[in-house]
């Protein structure tokens, strides 16, 4: 079997290094005959732009996560990046449509109830929904949603690209994003964090939602704007949300999102360090192979796009 050399950075996992060696990489320290980078710190793109900097020979970087909006300032070197993007889809799913039935149940409330209370339950069969972001996320969600019967419709930047709806999902462009929300009694955020994204639910959007409807978000704190979720939950614009993801992380105890009977907030756990090293390892083992035999890499990320 023919070996290349890979180098791991700035941290080395052991399930990282066998996945490697087991797709026939050789593990190396980063020297000028290296051109393949690992990179496993989401933390520090900083380090990783000096890093690129210092070794010109680079024509590959994989990033750790799926989002790569950490690294945006990066994208433009003349490198290969190659993103996780995918990988991660099935536990974030599965996050997405808990925190979607929780909400319906109004179980913010009722894990906190001492007495009888109201009856209440609105059904996720049969009903309108809205994801936001046609990736990897997306793409399982509506797999997951295909047994309640939902009326699905994914909105998304490239609506006439290629999208695995298993055959019950309606594409539409961004453009009709207001007209999908209006329908909607539950709407998924799944997107990436891109400057067309940040802030993308301000309250004209919120305005544009039904008044019974669920905002769950799984993709990036700043696609929110939180203040504006506050004064739409206080208004009732909207009857409920739930996010996995805030600004900043940790949110700061004594946060006015924190302790609210319509408002779920889950610390950045749809993936958790083990999720993420299983997951992750196993695309390491896809693209290493793949670059050893010249062959496509899974998950190139687009610099214009910003994934």
């Amino acid at each position: 079997m023919t070996r290349k050399l890979i180098a791991l950075e700035p941290k080395r996992f052991d399930s990282y290094v066998s996945a490697i060696e087991a797709a026939g990489g050789e593990l190396s320290e980063l020297t000028p005959d290296v051109d393949a980078l690992i990179w496993t710190d989401y933390s520090k793109p900083a380090l990783l732009a000096k890093t690129i900097e210092a070794n010109p020979q680079l024509r590959w970087v994989q990033l750790p996560f799926a989002g790569v909006d950490a690294f945006a300032d990066l994208l433009h070197l003349p490198v290969l990046f190659t993103s996780a993007k995918r990988s991660y889809s099935e536990p974030v799913a599965e996050h997405a449509l808990m925190l979607a039935m929780a909400l319906g149940r109004i179980l913010p409330q009722r894990v906190k109830a001492k007495s009888w209370g109201q009856k209440h339950a609105d059904s996720l069969f049969e009903e309108d929904v809205v994801i936001v972001g046609g990736g990897g996320i997306a793409q399982e969600l509506v797999r997951l949603l295909a047994p309640f019967r939902c009326r699905v419709k994914v909105v998304r930047k490239r609506a006439s690209e290629p999208f695995e709806n298993f055959g019950i999902a309606e594409v539409v462009p961004f453009d009709q994003l207001d007209e999908a929300l209006a329908r909607a009694k539950f709407v998924f955020l799944a997107c990436a964090l891109t400057d067309e994204t940040r802030f993308l639910f301000s309250t004209a959007r919120f305005s544009a939602m039904r008044s019974d409807s669920y905002l769950v978000n799984v993709a990036r704190g700043e696609v929110v704007d939180q203040e504006a979720l506050l004064a739409a939950l206080d208004a009732e614009v909207i009857a409920g949300a739930a996010t996995d993801v805030t600004y900043p992380e940790p949110l700061p105890e004594g946060h006015p999102m924190w302790g609210r009977d319509d408002l779920i907030i889950t610390p950045h756990t749809a993936d958790t360090k083990p999720i993420v090293e299983r997951l992750f390892a196993q695309r390491l083992s896809v693209n290493v192979a793949a670059w050893i035999a010249g062959n496509p890499l899974t998950g190139v990320v687009d610099p214009e796009l910003g994934y």
